[in-house]
This record gives C-alpha cells, sequence and structure tokens, in this order.
C-alpha cells in the first residue's frame, strides 16, 4: 500500500519540459581562489548513473565500438546502445568516470559539455548521412586515452572530421570545455550537413577550439563563444582544415569583403535567443560587474511590472560579451556551486517575482504566495500567464558537475568530481575522488520509468516535486538539512585529503579506499536525507492541515 501511495504521489505532482539546456563555467587557475582550475556541467544528459570503469588492455590491432544510446538511461547500466562503426583501439586505456556525458579521468583530464545552435544548413540527424561520432562517445576515447588537455583537443578534432560529427541532443552542434592541471580549452564543433559520406574525402565537421588564459574565466550557456581566430597562434587557437573554406563554399564569408572572420556570427544563428543572452548576461553581471555597463535586469520591488515593461527589455548583441574575462573576484568552487542553483533571484527574470503570484495579505496589502516557484510547469505558467525564463538551475537538471583540478597534489586526491543529482537547487554537492575505486549504488542505480527507493537521484526527484505543495516554505525545509552538511564536507576537506595523503605515502592503494569509503559514505547519506525529507514534507504539508 505504501508504494501504491508513492507511486501516486510521483504521478500527480510530477512536471516536465522537453529540453536540454546546459551551462558551463570554466575558471583558469590564476582566476580561481585557490590555484585548481575549475570547470563545470549543469544539466547533463538523462543518465545520471555514474559508475567507474576501470584501465584495460588490448590486443594490438582491436577496434573500439562507437554507440549511439550512451544517454539512454533505460538502457542496462553497461549497455551503451547500437554499435554504430569503430574506430581503432589503442593497447591500454585509462581508468574514467562513465555517465551520460563523462567527465573526468584518472589523471585529472576534465571535460564539460554544453549543446549549442547551429545554421539550420548544417544539421544531419541520425540516418540522415554517414556521420557516425557523438560528442559522448568522443569524450568517453580522449577520456580513455589522454592525460593533456591539448591533445585530447586535437583527437576529438580528428574523430568529428574523420568519422563524421553526429548530433545527439536534439540538432544541435557542441560545445566541450577541455582541462588538464596546466590549462582549459573550449572546443566548438559544427556539421556539415545532410547526405555527407566518408569517402566524399570531405570533413564530415567543422571545428576550432581557443585556450582559456590562465587568470580568466568563462561561461557557455548553449551558444558559440570563440569569435576571431588567428590559426597561426598554435599556442592559443587550433582549427579544422576547413573551418574558414566551408563559410566560403556556403556564402556566409566573403574573404575579400575586408570584414574580419567572426566564428560565432557564421555558423551560429544570427539571432541569439534569450536563454542565452539571459545566462551571458547573469555571469558577466555576477563576475565582471564593472568591465562594461550591463543592461540592467535587477528586480525592483517598487516597480513589480518591471520585467514587462519595454524600456527595461534590452535585447543586446552577442559581441558585447567577450570570450572570456578577468573575475574583480578569484572564483572558488563554491561560488560556482551558487551561481548553478541559480533562478535569477533578484532580477526580472525571477519568476517567483511575477506579479501572478501575489495574494491578498488580510491587510489590505500583497504578499507573495507561498507557492511561488521558480520551476513553473507548463500548465502552471498557462493558468498563471507566466512568461517562462530560463534558469541555470532546472527541476529536471539530471545531474551536474564542479570539477575541481589540483597540479600540486598526486592525481588520485587532486581531483575532486563534485556532483549534483537531479537538481541542484535542491541536491547537495557530493566529492567523488580521481582515484576513487568505485561509486555508491545508489548514484549508479536510475531508471525513469521506475521508481526505485534504492536510487539517490529518485529520492531527490521526490522531494524537487513535492516541493510544489508549498514551495516557498519546503524549499526552507531542506536547506535546513541540505546546507548544514554541504557546509560540514568543505570544513571537513583538507582534513580528509591531509589524512588521504598520509596514506598515499605508505600505499597510494590504501588512500584510494579511503577516499572511495568516504565519497561513498556521503552518497549513502544523500539518499536517506532526501527519503526522511519524503517523509517530512507529506506528513507536514498534507491538505489534512487545511
Amino acid at each position: 500500500m505504501k508504494r501504491i501511495t508513492l507511486l501516486l504521489l510521483i504521478g500527480l505532482i510530477f512536471t516536465y519540459i522537453p529540453a536540454n539546456s546546459c551551462t558551463i563555467i570554466a575558471v583558469g587557475k590564476k582566476a580561481s581562489a585557490d590555484g585548481s582550475i575549475i570547470i563545470s556541467h549543469t544539466d547533463t544528459g538523462p543518465d545520471s548513473r555514474i559508475f567507474v570503469v576501470p584501465s584495460q588492455t588490448f590486443k594490438p590491432g582491436s577496434l573500439a565500438p562507437v554507440y549511439w544510446g550512451i544517454q539512454d538511461p533505460s538502457l542496462p547500466l553497461h549497455n551503451d546502445g547500437e554499435i554504430l562503426g569503430y574506430i581503432p583501439q589503442v593497447e591500454k586505456t585509462y581508468k574514467y568516470f562513465q555517465s551520460a556525458y563523462s567527465h573526468v579521468n584518472e589523471y585529472q583530464l576534465g571535460i564539460a559539455e554544453s549543446t549549442t545552435t547551429q545554421r539550420p544548413e548544417l544539421i544531419c540527424l541520425k540516418g540522415e548521412g554517414k556521420q557516425i561520432m557523438t560528442i559522448e562517445q568522443a569524450q568517453i576515447f580522449a577520456l580513455q586515452r589522454y592525460k593533456k588537455a591539448r591533445d585530447a583537443v586535437k583527437f576529438i578534432g580528428d574523430l568529428m572530421t574523420k568519422y563524421g560529427f553526429l548530433p545527439s541532443s536534439g540538432d544541435g552542434s557542441e560545445t566541450l570545455v577541455i582541462a588538464d592541471k596546466e590549462e582549459v580549452w573550449v572546443f566548438e564543433v559544427f556539421g556539415v550537413g545532410k547526405g555527407w559520406d566518408p569517402n566524399s574525402g570531405k570533413p564530415g565537421a567543422i571545428w576550432a577550439a581557443q585556450r582559456l588564459p590562465e587568470d580568466q574565466a568563462t561561461m557557455i550557456p548553449n551558444w558559440s563563444i570563440i569569435k576571431e581566430i588567428n590559426p597561426e597562434d598554435t599556442e592559443n587557437f587550433m582549427v579544422s582544415e576547413n573551418y574558414m573554406q566551408e563559410a566560403i563554399d556556403r556564402g556566409w564569408y566573403d574573404p575579400k569583403s575586408g570584414k574580419p572572420f567572426i566564428w560565432q556570427e557564421v555558423y551560429a544563428p544570427k539571432c541569439a535567443v534569450e536563454f542565452a543572452t539571459s545566462r551571458f548576461w547573469l555571469f558577466h553581471h555576477t563576475f565582471a560587474p564593472n568591465l562594461e555597463q550591463w543592461p540592467d535586469r535587477m528586480y525592483d520591488s517598487s516597480n513589480p511590472y518591471k520585467g514587462i515593461q519595454p524600456y527595461f527589455q534590452y535585447v543586446e548583441p552577442l559581441s558585447i560579451y567577450p570570450f572570456s574575462i578577468k573575475p574583480e573576484k578569484k572564483i572558488s568552487v563554491q561560488d560556482v556551486i551558487v551561481f548553478q542553483r541559480s533562478t535569477f533571484e533578484g532580477t526580472i527574470y525571477d519568476m517567483t517575482n511575477d506579479p501572478n503570484w501575489m495574494v491578498p495579505d488580510g491587510k489590505g496589502g500583497y504578499v507573495k504566495s507561498p507557492l511561488a516557484t521558480p520551476f513553473p510547469s507548463s500548465d502552471l505558467r498557462k493558468l498563471l500567464k507566466i512568461t517562462y525564463r530560463r534558469p541555470v538551475a532546472r527541476h529536471r537538471g539530471h545531474y551536474g558537475m564542479v570539477l575541481q583540478i589540483r597540479d600540486w597534489l598526486p592525481d588520485e586526491v587532486g581531483g575532486v568530481y563534485w556532483v549534483y543529482l537531479d537538481n541542484p537547487y535542491f541536491s547537495p554537492y557530493v566529492p567523488i575522488y580521481a582515484g576513487n575505486l568505485s561509486v555508491h549504488e545508489s548514484f549508479k542505480t536510475y531508471d525513469p520509468n521506475h521508481y526505485d527507493e534504492k536510487s539517490a537521484r529518485w529520492a531527490i526527484d521526490f522531494v524537487d516535486n513535492l516541493a510544489n505543495l508549498k514551495f516557498q516554505e519546503i524549499a526552507k525545509d531542506v536547506r535546513a538539512v541540505r546546507d548544514p552538511f554541504e557546509a560540514k564536507i568543505f570544513e571537513q576537506q583538507a582534513k580528509i585529503e591531509e589524512e588521504a595523503l598520509k596514506l598515499y605515502k605508505k600505499s597510494p592503494k590504501r588512500a584510494q579506499e579511503y577516499l572511495t569509503n568516504y565519497s561513498n559514505g556521503l552518497m549513502a547519506e544523500v539518499t536517506q536525507m532526501f527519503l526522511d525529507l519524503r517523509n517530512q514534507i507529506i506528513t507536514k504539508y498534507t491538505n489534512n492541515h487545511e
């Protein structure tokens, strides 16, 4: 009976908006608070299950399958789906952590992903050509083979041009941020359209990559950010052989015009959309508020209609947002987490500030309804006539991460893979170290079609959806439990790593076991925490109290 009741609750209160949208932040080592390189990724693909794929050896001449289905959470854990083709296998691969978009290997090579937008002529979906290489498959191949970001960039670019770039998140192009212990690269790839055949001799993709300066940070909100390219400057740029020629052949750029070749303007659509510009604005307003006179999008309680008044509806050109910025204050892992949890609080994009949420306070005035949520369902938005503003945090965020890369520590300890599940607004971030030998069962258990109490994602997802009963109050209840738990993890980080280093000097394997047990213990705590919150919320906010 209890199980039936839980399933009924799921069916009644769950909401869904079909779309994939990822936000990347990357921070150079001289721009971070502690000297780490930081990369991050929200709204990663549907398969939030994280598991360790160990180092392996293969016979010379072996082939590695190229899969379609890596993001599919309905498949069994180690089943990557349909085989589209093969590439040559290497004799030895490195250990890495696999998920929908795999992020890190044992040597602290890290990759974050954001699906971007490309011109319609460049789109080719599965079956419309002979392209076979998805971005998530290329990430896995790179993590298995490389320690250095620069090498991984070149390798992924070569995979795309040789085997053809195949979109797997809608029809979008892709951006990766690839980082190692020394540097960070932004890699962007566009398609070449329908009908491509490898036997044509033409490249199966168009790509370019730019190095992030050490003292700067950048953000990718599902939109291209590379602008002018200098292919002669090989320290800071890498390109495919057709990076400009494809545009010339299609009539999108004329080298005789005297105008510079702007990558972003040529291959991305001419007009950016608000889901991208709003996050561009938030990032720059947050980390470089004095760099420019950014558009005024701050909320004004004396003028609750500011967000729908034409005099505040700026439509800024993308050119005002540079490739990267030098942050006015050095950025920490916690700063990135705060950004990932943003629902545009304090701005005109905050959907909880919509005037339709205001209700009489019984004293002749108005107050915000306790039902006001930054994650209104499509039905609720239609009912209340709320304009949807795509926040950084989303209720269907699948999972995400902040990767901390540190060159002064052994790889097993230096790489910290801070992971959340479902929605960063509610989920705690748990550290998984690059040397960890396994991932707790609750973080690799998830089937979107079957509720499972052993699944951490389902536990968090249930609470995320129960919050719709009285969002303003329930969010406080969750933070009251989550925040001390998360704060303790950060407070103890130095102590935990100090102990791991002591063990490492005696035996690297013992240090790995120690950190694995520590991380897995935290994951188990998260699962139980949200099962307990579920029970607390159901009883505290039942309509029997009305």
